[in-house]
C-alpha cells in the first residue's frame, strides 16, 4: 500500500511529494494515520542543513496529530482508534545512564522524528508506543499539533527559569507566546524582546499576550531581569541576555540549534549569573504541558496549509507579523486575556496530577500561534472545514 509523504532528499532543497510504501510497525510501534502536522522551527533547521546528523531522506515534522490505526504485538498502552501526539524525541535506548534515572532526553543513541525517523508530513507514519501520547477528545488536530513541541518545550524551558519575578523573553513566536501566558497568571512580569530595526507588529504582538514591555533585543529592558529565555536561535543574545539579567540570574537557551554565541566580558557572568539550555523532553516532563483557556473569537493564529506547501508557508509566515486584534485595550490586551491565563494555569495543574491521557483543552484560537500542515488525504476543501482543520 502507498501513502504520500513530504521527502526532504539534501539539505537546503524543497521539499518533494512523493509516493511511499506504508510502513508497518515493528513489535513495539503503533501505525498513525496524521491528521495534522505542525511546521516547528526545528524543521526549518532539519531543511536547512543546520542539524548535522539528519538521516536523509527523511520525512520532516515533529508536531503531528492522527489516529491509531495498527498496533504491533507487544503493544499495550496504546489502541486501534486512539487519538494521539507525536513529537520531536522519538527512540532511546532504555539502558543508558541517562534513560536509568529518567532523563532520556539526554540519551545518547536518542533519535529523533523528522530528523532520523520519518516524521509527520506524511499520511501514516509509525512511532515507538513509548513516545506516542494519548490526546483526549476536545480540541481539532490543528490545535493540539503545536502543543507537542511549542507548548511542550515552552513550558519545560519556563521551568528552567527558577522563579523569576520578572522574565525577559527574547524571540517572540509560537512557544514564547504560550509561557508569556503561563508566566503572567503565576503573577510573573514579563518583557518580550523582538528583532531590532522597529518591529512593531511584533512588539504589538507580545504585548497582546501578556508582555509588560517590548521592545528591540538590543535594547535595555526598563528594569532588570530575574531570568531570560532565549527561543531565537541567534548567539548574540546570549550576552545581551547576561547584561539585561540581575546577579543570580539565569538564561536559558530553549532552541535546539543557535549560531554561535560570541565571546564577551567575564563580568557579564560573574556574580552568579547562569547559562543553561533545553534538551528535548522527558516523557515525565509531559506532565506539565500547558493547557489553553477559551477560545477567544478576535484572532486566530493557526495558518493552514495544505501539506504541499507547509515549507514555503512556513518561512513567509515566520517573516509575516501577525494581524492585530480587534476589542483590545491601549496595550494592546484582550479584555479576555486574564480569564484565559488564569484557566491555563488551573488546567495545567489539573494534567500534572493526571498526566497526559486527562489532556482535554477547549478549542482555542488565539492562545497558540503556529503554522499546520494538513494532512493531502483529506479529500476536499469543504471536509478540513467541517473537521475544523481550516478556519
Amino acid at each position: 500500500m502507498k501513502m504520500r509523504a513530504m521527502v526532504l532528499e539534501a539539505a537546503g532543497r524543497p521539499l518533494v511529494l512523493k509516493s511511499l510504501p506504508r510502513p508497518d510497525p515493528a513489535a513495539d510501534q503503533v501505525l498513525v494515520k496524521v491528521n495534522a502536522c505542525g511546521v516547528c522551527r526545528t524543521d526549518l533547521h532539519v531543511v536547512d542543513g543546520e542539524l548535522s546528523e539528519p538521516e536523509l531522506p527523511i520525512v520532516p515534522g515533529h508536531e503531528a496529530i492522527g489516529v491509531v490505526v495498527e498496533v504491533g504485538e507487544r503493544v499495550e498502552a496504546l489502541r486501534t482508534g486512539q487519538r494521539v501526539g507525536v513529537p520531536w524525541l522519538g527512540q532511546t535506548c532504555g539502558a543508558c545512564r541517562f534513560c536509568r534515572s529518567g532523563r532520556e532526553n539526554l540519551c545518547p543513541s536518542a533519535r529523533f522524528t523528522g530528523y532520523q525517523i520519518d516524521g509527520g508530513y506524511a499520511e501514516y507514519l509509525v512511532v515507538d508506543q513509548r513516545y506516542c501520547f494519548p490526546v483526549a477528545e476536545g480540541p481539532s488536530d490543528a490545535e493540539a499539533a503545536p502543543l507537542l513541541c511549542a507548548g511542550l518545550i515552552g513550558y519545560r524551558s519556563l521551568r528552567k527559569a527558577g522563579d523569576p519575578g520578572i522574565l525577559g523573553i527574547y524571540g517572540f513566536g509560537a512557544a514564547a507566546h504560550i509561557v508569556a501566558q503561563v508566566a503572567r497568571h503565576e503573577g510573573r512580569r514579563v518583557f518580550a524582546f523582538t528583532r531590532p530595526g522597529g518591529d512593531t507588529a511584533s512588539e504589538a504582538f507580545a504585548r497582546r499576550h501578556g508582555a509588560e514591555w517590548a521592545g528591540p533585543s538590543d535594547a535595555p529592558p526598563p528594569e532588570p531581569l530575574d531570568a531570560a529565555i532565549i527561543f531565537a536561535p541567534v548567539g548574540a543574545l546570549v550576552p545581551l541576555a547576561l547584561r539585561a539579567v540581575s546577579p543570580g540570574g539565569r538564561v536559558v537557551c530553549a532552541g535546539i540549534h543557535m549560531s554561535d554565541i560570541p565571546s564577551f566580558p567575564y563580568h557579564l557572568l560573574w556574580r552568579e549569573r547562569e547559562v543553561v539550555s533545553v534538551a528535548n523532553l522527558t516523557r515525565k516532563g509531559r506532565r506539565g504541558v500547558p493547557r489553553p483557556g477559551p477560545d477567544d473569537p478576535h484572532q486566530d493564529h493557526r495558518r493552514m496549509l495544505p501539506a504541499d506547501r507547509g515549507q514555503r508557508g512556513a518561512r513567509r509566515s515566520a517573516r509575516r507579523p501577525r494581524p492585530r486584534r480587534r476589542g483590545t485595550d491601549d496595550r494592546g490586551v484582550s479584555g479576555r486575556w486574564r480569564e484565559g491565563a488564569r484557566e491555563t494555569a488551573k488546567r495545567m495543574e489539573a494534567v500534572n496530577r493526571g498526566g497526559w491521557d486527562g489532556f482535554k483543552p477547549p478549542a482555542f484560537g488565539s492562545w497558540c500561534q503556529a503554522r499546520v500542515l494538513i494532512n493531502p488525504a483529506c479529500p476536499s476543501l469543504d471536509q478540513r472545514r467541517n473537521v475544523g482543520l481550516l478556519p
